[in-house]
């Protein structure tokens, strides 16, 4: 008798310690009394009624999915490549497991065909220089369908942009036509601002001629600055006047008359006549 009392005890304990669950700090457990939920208990140590209860595990941490590559068309028709990252995590997590069969699988498909249908309503521009508000738009629409499900959508984020190679020749072009347009622009305007410069200089220069003076000595230091064995020794523009001053006629000095060249003929017409002759 006492042999039968101690296993019935001992099977009451064993059921009793069946009941005894354990949760991480991450893990909530989703309790279903007789098929019907009843709570969520979690974390840390707790009882539940052994047969009675049922416990379904759930992990409310952050989980990183990774959207597959994908073809899709831009409003511009063209075919590219995109792939993303989805950041979700579990608010509700009796709503996660009532209320959707596979919310794993779920979240993954609705972030899959919602991506497509976002890329495929901007340019291909838009997609290249506009991330930020494609996953921003992403992220909005996900997140509104996720809802009613206990779950949020943290982040999305597109991780990378495939572009058929004929399409990237042409923006190359295009990128190289446009810095080519800036870079006229701006020599353009450098020429425009030096020529103003000049424009300057040469008011000042003109109205004290010492400084053209200065200015081409400060110009022989710096050409010997350098290892150079060239010497260039400039003349002052005084010299250069005076010398041209100098070789131009003066006009009130008549010029003297320059001696004629011998002419044999001129001697011949102007001989005197011999005696025979008168």
């Amino acid at each position: 008798m006492g042999t039968i009392i101690g296993t019935v005890f001992g099977a009451m304990l064993i059921l009793l310690a069946s009941g005894l669950k354990l949760d991480r700090e991450y893990q909530r457990g989703v309790i279903f009394r007789l098929g019907r939920a009843s709570g969520i208990r979690g974390p840390g140590l707790y009882w539940v009624i052994p047969v009675v209860d049922q416990k379904v595990q759930v992990d409310v941490r952050t989980r990183t999915v990774n959207i597959e590559p994908q073809e899709t068309v831009t409003a511009d028709s063209v075919t590219i490549r995109v792939n993303a990252v989805l950041y979700y995590r579990i608010l509700d997590p009796s709503k996660a497991i009532n209320r959707v069969e596979n919310f794993e699988m779920a979240v993954y498909q609705i972030a899959l065909t919602t991506l497509r249908n976002v890329v495929g309503q901007n340019i291909l521009d838009d997609v290249l220089q506009n991330r930020d508000k494609i996953n921003i738009k992403v992220q909005e629409i996900v997140d509104e369908i996720t809802e009613p499900w206990g779950i949020v959508i943290e982040r999305v984020e597109m991780k990378d942009v495939e572009i058929p190679p004929g399409m990237q020749r042409a923006m190359a072009k295009e990128a190289e036509a446009i810095r080519e347009k800036r870079a006229r622009l701006i020599k353009a305007a450098a020429e425009q601002e030096a020529s103003l410069k000049l424009a300057e200089a040469s008011q000042n220069i003109s109205a004290n001629p010492a400084a053209l003076e200065l200015r081409r000595l400060q110009m022989l230091t710096e050409i010997g600055a350098e290892n150079n064995t060239t010497t260039i020794v400039m003349m002052p523009s005084d010299f250069i006047n005076a010398a041209k001053r100098i070789a131009e006629p003066h006009p009130n000095i008549t010029p003297t008359p320059t001696a004629q060249p011998f002419n044999p003929e001129v001697l011949l017409n102007t001989r005197q006549p011999e005696e025979h002759d008168r």
